[in-house]
């Protein structure tokens, strides 16, 4: 088995479709396929900010759920949309709004069409991917590696929301605890969430978050290969929305 864990994508159809196309895939019936049977996985945060989050819904929706030759597991966007299809009162900001607008410029039919296909990828979704051939976990934020096997409300915080403290930056971003630090698990955690400038290796952990849709690229991780490819973006950079470590 090889896999192909592609990054926060937040409705960057274009730089989507041109990783896939530099990492070999082809497109053929709606979705993208690599000839030698390569697996991407979607780490969440597919929606929100970027320019066309209908057209990311529908691929991955295509790819993962209807022709089943992709695999995905939600972000903490992706849990709002879900909420906010389901008829919920959410906020509409922090990037909700975009795919909100899009939505609502749709005819009627194809609205309901769209909450439909989202509604059941989320559903059918893991909270967070095990892949034991390849001594993999996939979860959008990461997860400490005393979760790992569990599926409950402290699980799905951490791995939607990653390592809160509850406390909030002068920004009024929420403050994260840098979790990764701390990991000693031998399996590989692959995650985004957090927009990093480079793919940031930390022990086994990688964060593939690199801002596509705040003007940096999109990543990808290759297992078993432990490689990153990575696609510029046609965004504007924001350079402000980046963490730096220490």
């Amino acid at each position: 088995m090889k896999i192909d864990v592609v990054g926060d994508v937040h409705g960057c159809i274009d730089e989507l479709q041109a990783l896939f196309l530099k990492m070999g895939y082809v497109f053929e019936k709606d979705i993208y396929i690599h000839p030698h049977g390569r697996i991407p996985v979607f780490v969440g945060d597919i929606t929100d900010r970027g320019p066309d989050s209908i057209a990311v819904i529908k691929l991955v929706y295509n790819m993962v759920v209807k022709q089943q030759k992709a695999l995905y597991v939600p972000g903490n966007h992706c849990n709002k949309l879900y909420r906010f299809f389901l008829g919920n009162k959410v906020q509409e900001k922090h990037g909700l709004e975009t795919t909100a607008a899009e939505y609502r410029a749709l005819p009627a039919r194809e609205q309901k069409f769209i909450s439909h296909q989202f509604i059941t990828l989320y559903e059918q979704a893991p909270l967070y991917l095990q892949i034991p051939e390849l001594n993999v976990i996939i979860a959008h934020a990461g997860i400490k590696e005393s979760l790992i096997g569990r599926t409950d409300k402290k699980v799905k915080t951490f791995v939607l929301y990653g390592d809160i403290s509850g406390e909030f930056d002068t920004d009024g971003r929420p403050i994260r605890r840098d979790w990764a630090k701390h990991y000693q698990g031998d399996r590989w955690i692959v995650y985004g969430h957090t927009p990093v400038k480079e793919p940031r290796m930390v022990n086994k952990t990688i964060n593939i978050d690199t801002g596509c849709v705040f003007g940096n690229k999109l990543t990808a991780f290759r297992l078993p290969e432990e490689e990153t490819v990575t696609v510029p973006s046609n965004q504007a950079l924001l350079e402000e929305k980046f963490r730096h470590f220490s």
